[in-house]
């Protein structure tokens, strides 16, 4: 049965252009916006939204998140079985979308079951936006095994499992055809060392440029990319050079590196919230004393990197990659990111740069004629004050994602 909402008595954010439109109204039939533009006469079917002055902005994007990651100690989740590993999963969906965001982009762990979840209207989320399992080599930034554990493998046939391990060139192109089969929007590389994995220490590079060359061709058949788990200068290089597309984190990139990126017409994703969640937590949740320096090595550089980005004209799309309980400081990332940024840019990063990282450029992250109707009514103006996105969308009183409104707190 088709239903329509129309929005009216607000302001619309244009958040690529980086004002308000005044005057407007919305119409929107089942899951797409089919009119906007100022004196609609809505069917007489119509729900009516009166957004009394409130701001209609589109849903958020977060271009880096782990769904699967209930907890933060990531073998719990990977030896959880896949039934139990999805209904966790669908929990962390539901609170995310509760916070305005209406589309995730997971970097590792998500599968096609969990997108046909939230297609279907089983799960009350996000859309998901996936990569299957990151790759990594053994010893690798997703390969969990401490030093005396030789077992073969990781269990990464469990849904809950983040990364697979595939060394060598033929054994990398053979793992990103099964993650394109399986429905895959990217592939993701681990190309750095890492905070969580117990073996390489931030500055290893892991993987070779044959494999990562190899990563990029099998993507690029497939008319996708790849992203990468990078943080060092000489990793973010390298992968620019290899033709990776996605940054993920970049928090020790040199100005001469991002100009380099920015030519290239990479899209970085910072996700300062990650390390300072775990600075504030990391020991009491049960973080080693390895990962932990690890932390303070990123999370040092992580505010400069905003800067050196945006002076390099360097597009970046808003990430979180919070791990278990540490999903509570979500919303802290507008606060380190505004730190930096200005409003407009946030309101950008979250929306229509993430829009193009999904491959959805046009059908989310903008309010127009023909796009998917992801929506958020928000309390003030966060042009001006990035405020009304704080606080878990205690300021959100309107939240639709695909024509469906799953939040409505107004008269």
């Amino acid at each position: 049965m088709t239903e329509t909402t129309f929005f009216t008595g607000g302001r619309v954010l244009d958040a690529e252009a980086g004002v308000m439109r005044d005057g407007l109204d919305v119409l929107v039939r089942d899951d797409r916006i089919v009119d906007v533009a100022g004196g609609i006469v809505p069917p007489p079917e119509a729900r009516t939204i009166d957004l009394g002055g409130r701001t209609l902005m589109p849903g958020l994007i977060d271009c880096h998140v782990h769904v699967v990651a209930e907890s933060l100690d990531l073998w719990s989740n990977t030896t959880a079985p896949s039934s139990l590993a999805a209904l966790r999963s669908a929990r962390v969906m539901e609170e995310a979308l509760m916070r305005g965001f209406t589309t995730l982009r997971d970097l590792g762990g998500a599968d096609i079951g969990l997108v046909r979840g939230v297609e279907d209207g089983l799960i009350d989320g996000p859309r998901l936006i996936i990569c299957g399992k990151g790759l990594t080599t053994t010893g690798g930034h997703a390969d969990l095994r401490g030093r005396t554990d030789n077992r073969p493998g990781m269990m990464s046939d469990r849904l809950g499992s983040m990364g697979i391990i595939a060394d060598g060139v033929d054994a990398v192109r053979e793992t990103c055809r099964t993650m394109i089969k399986e429905g895959a929007n990217f592939i993701k590389v681990m190309a750095n060392g890492g905070v969580s994995s117990p073996n390489d220490p931030i500055h290893a590079i892991q993987y070779s440029r044959a494999e990562i060359s190899a990563m990029v061709e099998e993507a690029q058949n497939a008319g996708l990319y790849v992203a990468a788990h990078v943080y060092t200068d000489e990793a973010i290089r390298r992968c620019v050079e290899l033709g990776v597309h996605s940054l993920e984190h970049c928090n020790l990139i040199s100005a001469d590196t991002a100009k380099r990126a920015a030519d290239a017409g990479c899209i970085a994703v910072p996700t300062l919230v990650a390390y300072d969640a775990l600075h504030l937590e990391g020991k009491a949740l049960g973080l080693g004393a390895a990962e932990f320096a690890k932390i303070e090595t990123v999370r040092s550089g992580g505010q400069q990197s905003l800067a050196i980005m945006r002076d390099a004209g360097l597009p970046m799309a808003f990430g979180s990659d919070l791990l278990g309980p540490l999903r509570r400081y979500h919303c802290m990332e507008f606060e380190l990111l505004a730190k930096v940024l200005s409003p407009a840019d946030i309101l950008r990063s979250a929306t229509v740069v993430g829009a193009r990282l999904c491959g959805m450029h046009g059908e989310i992250g903008v309010i127009a004629k023909g796009a998917c109707a992801d929506m958020l009514a928000v309390d003030g103006d966060p042009l001006a004050d990035i405020a009304p996105l704080l606080d878990d969308g205690t300021h959100i009183p309107v939240i639709m994602r695909g024509g469906r409104v799953f939040k409505n707190t107004l008269p």
